[in-house]
């Protein structure tokens, strides 16, 4: 054995403490007590250990970029798009890699393994394609990165919008995006998504597209590919992110969407950070949440995940990279905090984002699968999200690739034995 790990809670059996063997950078065996020596034992202490947190939608090219070239001071999405539009004339295939790098190690960090990032290609240098390429294959050892070609100003919107789309293609992402709600018009929304998925299928691509992620009950664009996903039988390999107009259909129609999304086995994707704060700002009150509708489709079988979006960057000026942290806000603001909700979470930031990315495969605690796994600071995962626990061990392909000490908490007391102070 290359690691044995001792005396951990897995997800199906909290009552039982396991031992997990790992060989070769694959999990051998999990059982009790396992017997034999390994080149490393880790002790356990009856911490919860899980696969690792997945986050299916980030923008690398973006991270750590908040200020520059100016903050953001409505805290809405139209001047974060504009503040990004004026930031990229000056952008250097260093600046972002540098950025994204160091986003990259606090998600890992904190537990997360597998990211999906957008990278903007309305760019006629494609800077951001090649540099997020680079980054891809320079931290493989540690993070396993998925590419969306992502088309922030439009696809038919933006000069060569569609030129630039198969370039970038043609470099090497992994995944087809779109955004049909920011096309000049409803008829350029609906070919927008038409040239998604033929892309797709030309390249034997994934698609994720930016979907009606506005206030306007009369976006309603993820029908559209609800559609195309039904009739090309591609609906478990088509993820549509954000959709916060859907908060705001009638619910007649809602209903009937979701049946619609359900059949066509689509993926959703809710970005509580953003949208928490970019959607519906100027409602007055009573105000909208900015979200999907997550309870909705989550309770009709559509398979429903959680993207950190932005990490300081012009949409918003927060974030560390922690899908604890994300979940938690979904529990507060979309309000999942019932019993069997809240254990649901930890699977929206796991399970059921592995299936958006399509990595079920190489995905779980199970023996013979990748040894990807963490072992957080937690006896289960309710506990995990409330108090956005540390991740104690990040294990990737049998090795440990980050390790935290929790700050611990001293308390001082006098002569008398009264407390006089905390040290923390």
């Amino acid at each position: 054995m290359d690691l044995l790990i001792r005396n951990v809670r897995l997800r199906k059996d909290k009552e039982t403490l396991v031992d997990v063997a790992i060989k070769d950078g694959v999990i051998s065996k999990i059982d009790k007590n396992i017997e034999g020596k390994a080149k490393r034992e880790i002790d356990g202490h009856g911490k919860l250990l899980t696969a690792p947190f997945c986050d299916p939608h980030l923008h690398l090219d973006a991270v750590l970029s908040v200020g520059d070239p100016r903050f953001n001071m409505s805290g809405t999405l139209l001047e974060g798009i504009k503040i990004w539009g004026e930031r990229k004339p000056f952008l250097t295939k260093e600046i972002i890699k540098k950025n994204a790098i160091e986003a990259i190690k606090w998600e890992v960090a904190r537990g997360v393994l597998n990211i999906r990032t957008h990278v903007d290609v309305c760019d006629p240098r494609l800077l951001g394609v090649e540099a997020l390429l680079e980054v891809k294959e320079e931290v493989k050892d540690f993070a396993h990165l998925q590419l969306v070609a992502f088309p922030q100003d439009g696809i038919f919107a933006f000069e060569n919008g569609d030129k630039l789309m198969e370039k970038a293609m043609e470099m090497g992402c992994d995944v087809v995006g779109g955004i049909p709600h920011n096309e000049l018009t409803r008829e350029d929304g609906v070919r927008d998504i038409e040239f998604v998925f033929d892309l797709a299928e030309k390249y034997d691509a994934l698609i994720d597209v930016h979907c009606d992620e506005t206030g306007d009950d009369q976006s309603r664009f993820v029908e559209v590919m609800a559609k195309n996903a039904i009739e090309r039988k591609m609906g478990n390999r088509v993820t549509a992110s954000h959709t916060t107009a859907m908060h705001n259909y009638n619910n007649d129609y809602a209903f009937k969407l979701i049946g619609i999304l359900n059949r066509a086995n689509m993926n959703m994707i809710t970005n509580p950070f953003d949208n928490s704060v970019l959607q519906n700002r100027t409602d007055g009150y009573p105000r909208r949440r900015g979200h999907t509708r997550i309870d909705e489709m989550l309770a009709r079988g559509v398979n429903v995940c959680i993207g950190h979006d932005s990490i300081m960057d012009p949409w918003y000026p927060m974030g560390k990279g922690s899908m604890l942290e994300a979940a938690g806000l979904v529990l507060t603001y979309a309000q999942r905090s019932g019993y069997n909700e809240i254990y649901e979470l930890y699977d929206m930031i796991t399970h059921y984002s592995a299936k958006a990315m399509d990595i079920q495969s190489r995905y779980g605690i199970e023996e013979g699968k990748p040894a990807d796994m963490i072992i957080v600071d937690a006896e289960d995962e309710m506990d995990a999200i409330r108090l956005q626990s540390e991740c104690l061990y990040v294990i990737k392909a049998g090795k440990v690739v980050a390790h935290t000490k929790p700050a611990q908490s001293k308390v001082i007391y006098d002569e008398n034995e009264e407390i006089i102070d905390f040290l923390i």
